[in-house]
């Protein structure tokens, strides 16, 4: 509620600031030997399993940061959610992600009207396209089977079907190819067409409004490149399909509208995975694996809703990553998972968590008067444990970790996941407990190493472990940081599902793409640096 009183004059968060004061001493080695903590920090839900007794917390520290959470109306914020209600209040929208996977088909109102036919429908017919292409019945101009899907767009229609095909890739149909093209830089679209044919390829054009400069650059780019091969403006109906509202623009394009895909304004970009912007992951793992997948995401929906928030593990989540950035003041917040399928996991993440609570005002307009959303990263393991391991080990920034692995490969080569998930469990037990001194020197190592060997530990991590990475597993998955970034714009009270941060460059690149291409070339006002830049690159360009 935008009208509630500041989090900072609560006497909840005065309560947590206390306890922080009591506490910030505790190392974890000490935490261990007072309590179980293994049997006290963990929670299972839809297939997942949250070990978080590797932090610095107590059951006290829980019960503040839950105390906080009620204070700040978390309950009902979730009510509203799920209820259809407007809280993207800067657009006066409703935020339905929830009702895109709502297995359990119970009506979802926005604006006193369902939306759950309108969902089935556009469900049923991404399966039956998806079918359609797997088993060959669609063919492209000439007649040829298509073999390679090609997914244009961007942001929240890139990065969360190009995330979701490379995680569940043991899934899918190995006959075809499935790329993603996003950026504008040119050598996107050439090095992801090189090597294939027009004939055999299909375009997935996905744009809500089907006038985005990089997606449209691209699709106008890739009919180029089609029709160049085939000489027929008529193919670009068989090789071309759409994920837009906008009708007009998609048939003045080439595309049959009976091909359109949409999706809703009560959807955003970065949640839209199980909308159409889904349907080059459908066509790759078929429909029955994308069900599965959204079932995953419903089990988490369900525990999110319907579980106490000291047994919620998106709101536990949520409201440690607040205990660390307001209290200890931690800026970044590593995602780690072990698994290779998961490569692209954090960079989807970026978008959800910085996209969605990287704002510095609240509901009010007015500046926050405390850090909100933190700077998200990581990279597969082991991989990171050569790389920037050494800085969370012993540098001078105090960084959560999430590590995330599974008990079984979907490759299973030798003992690599036996020495796979050996390095995990290493890694969290040495940030939690690190090395003394003493125990440095009692191994043998040289007094002027001793203090180069040791380790100050108590970094905080959480264990996220699942039986096998399926495709209910990683809706589940995605649906817990869904709903942790959740958590935590609803503790700082900021718009979470808003993003006017990343229009003012795109009207200043406008502006400035006029300035580049005029053979007049127009008298610049930017400021020094700018006009410098812009003359230098009119003058070197060619």
């Amino acid at each position: 509620m935008s009208d509630r009183q500041n989090l900072v004059d609560t006497a909840e968060w005065a309560a947590l600031q206390r306890h922080y004061q009591e506490i910030r001493g505790l190392t974890m080695r000490e935490m261990f030997r007072l309590d179980n903590r293994r049997t006290e920090f963990t929670v299972e839900a839809a297939g997942l399993c949250l070990d978080y007794s590797k932090n610095r917390i107590t059951s006290e520290t829980i019960q503040r940061l839950v105390a906080l959470a009620e204070a700040c109306g978390l309950r009902l914020a979730i009510d509203d959610m799920f209820a259809g209600r407007p809280i993207n209040g800067t657009e006066n929208r409703s935020v339905l992600h929830i009702a895109l996977r709502n297995r359990s088909n119970t009506p979802v109102l926005v604006n006193g009207k369902d939306v759950m036919p309108g969902i089935n429908s556009v469900l049923d017919r991404m399966s039956r396209f998806a079918d359609s292409i797997r088993s060959g019945e669609w063919v492209g101009h000439t007649g040829r089977r298509i073999r390679n899907i090609i997914n244009i767009g961007i942001g929240g229609s890139d990065l969360g079907p190009a995330m979701a095909y490379e995680a569940l890739k043991s899934y899918s149909d190995r006959n075809l190819t499935v790329r993603f093209i996003s950026n504008i830089d040119s050598t996107h679209f050439v090095e992801h067409t090189r090597d294939l044919d027009p004939a055999e390829t299909l375009f997935i054009v996905a744009s809500k409004t089907f006038t985005t400069q990089e997606t449209m650059t691209n699709a106008h780019t890739a009919r180029e490149w089609l029709l160049k091969t085939l000489q027929d403006s008529a193919s670009v109906a068989r090789h071309f399909v759409a994920v837009s509202t906008n009708g007009p623009a998609v048939r003045e394009f080439g595309i049959d509208t009976a091909n359109m895909f949409e999706f809703w304004d009560w959807v955003g970009g970065r949640y839209s995975l199980c909308s159409a912007i889904g349907l080059s992951l459908m066509v790759g793992i078929g429909p029955e694996r994308f069900i599965e997948m959204l079932e995953g995401f419903h089990a988490m929906d369900r525990h999110f809703f319907e579980a106490p928030f000291a047994e919620n593990m998106p709101v536990i989540m949520g409201l440690l990553g607040v205990w660390y950035g307001n209290m200890f003041g931690a800026e970044t917040h590593a995602v780690l998972a072990y698994d290779q399928y998961l490569h692209r996991f954090t960079a989807h993440l970026q978008q959800l968590d910085m996209e969605s609570n990287g704002k510095s005002v609240n509901k009010k307009g007015e500046h926050v008067g405390y850090q909100t959303g933190p700077v998200i990263w990581g990279e597969p393991g082991t991989n990171g444990q050569h790389a920037f391991y050494q800085h969370i080990h012993q540098g001078t920034k105090l960084i959560p970790a999430d590590f995330i692995g599974f008990m079984r490969p979907r490759n299973l080569l030798g003992d690599h996941h036996d020495k796979l998930m050996a390095n995990m469990f290493a890694q969290t037990e040495a940030l939690a407990f690190g090395k003394t001194a003493e125990e440095a020197a009692a191994e043998g190592v040289p007094e002027q190493l001793v203090p180069h060997k040791t380790f100050s530990g108590n970094k905080p991590t959480n264990t996220i472990i699942a039986d096998e990475l399926t495709p209910g597993v990683l809706g589940a998955l995605i649906a817990l940081y869904e709903h942790k970034v959740f958590v935590q714009g609803v503790i700082w009270n900021i718009y979470s599902f808003d993003q006017w941060g990343v229009e003012l460059g795109k009207a200043l690149a406008k502006r400035i793409l006029g300035e580049l291409q005029s053979e007049n070339k127009p008298e610049l006002t930017h400021d020094s640096s700018t006009n410098s830049l812009i003359m230098r690159y009119r003058n070197r360009r060619r």
